[in-house]
């Protein structure tokens, strides 16, 4: 049998730690593929809202906390009126 010139022990630990970096590396870019999808999927969220008034009304029957979030971020950029420009068309719809 082979002598290593380490003790087993410290062959042992230094495989260990490449292992856990590995594992750490894996993690890591799982964590980005997640982020970078949720990035894509926010900004597809929010254009197709932005873009598709009839989108904003399904939005408020099947989501509505999301689309008061998107209300709040246009108005907090000072785009106002959106909201009521919804509200007035969905009502005059009804009628």
């Amino acid at each position: 049998m082979p002598q290593h010139p380490l003790p087993n022990s410290l062959l042992e630990s230094t495989w260990m730690a490449r292992s856990m970096e590995a594992l750490a590396k894996k993690i890591f870019k799982g964590i980005l593929v997640a982020e970078l999808i949720g990035a894509f999927g926010a900004y597809f969220l929010f254009n197709k809202m932005n873009t598709s008034q009839d989108f904003r009304q399904t939005m408020s029957k099947k989501f509505p906390f999301i689309l008061e979030v998107y209300y709040k971020s246009i108005e907090q950029s000072g785009i106002y009126g959106t909201r009521e420009q919804d509200q007035e068309k969905w009502l005059a719809s009804k009628n």
